[in-house]
């Protein structure tokens, strides 16, 4: 399994960030198209050189739309609660190396989150805590894969930010 270094959509849901409609409500097919499009352009844009790193850019942005936007379409609410949950739970208390679980008993959707490394940023007076992630995703017996990065917000939060 190749280690990749850029937010997949997974990541991204389940910290809460998606689409909405034109009444406020959460559309999940579009958000997961486009935040799949943003990710799989982050990871094509990982591979290459010149042209070819801009091949692989495009490439890689086309196949998140379509992943992102088939996960999106099959993941309801409950499914993205548990998952952002079990998310900021275990980024904020989990050991380094020891998976945490969620499962949709409604849906049979489940996932998996498990801490890398923790690291401190320092920026001027400021010292931010960092961790790096691997989460999985099981939907309808598919599993996809995710690796990300996510620093710890003033108000406790954990928000992606690779």
């Amino acid at each position: 399994m190749k280690k990749l270094t850029a937010i997949t959509l997974i990541a991204v849901f389940s910290l809460g960030l998606a689409g909405c409609r034109t009444d406020g409500t959460m559309d999940k097919q579009t958000g997961g198209a486009i935040l799949g499009g943003i990710a799989g352009g982050l990871i094509g844009s990982k591979f290459g050189k010149g042209r070819g790193r801009k091949a692989a850019t495009f490439a890689g942005a086309v196949l998140g739309v379509l992943a992102g936007s088939a996960i999106g379409a099959q993941l309801d609410e409950r499914d993205r609660l548990l998952m952002s949950r079990s998310t900021q739970k275990t980024l904020e208390r989990g050991k380094t190396n020891v998976a945490s679980k969620w499962v949709n008993p409604d849906t049979g959707n489940r996932g998996t989150i498990t801490p890398r490394r923790t690291y401190r940023v320092q920026r001027g007076s400021t010292t931010r805590y960092c961790r790096e992630f691997q989460q999985t995703i099981t939907v309808g017996g598919k599993t996809e894969r995710a690796y990300g990065r996510a620093c710890r917000q003033p108000d406790g939060s954990w928000r992606i930010v690779n």
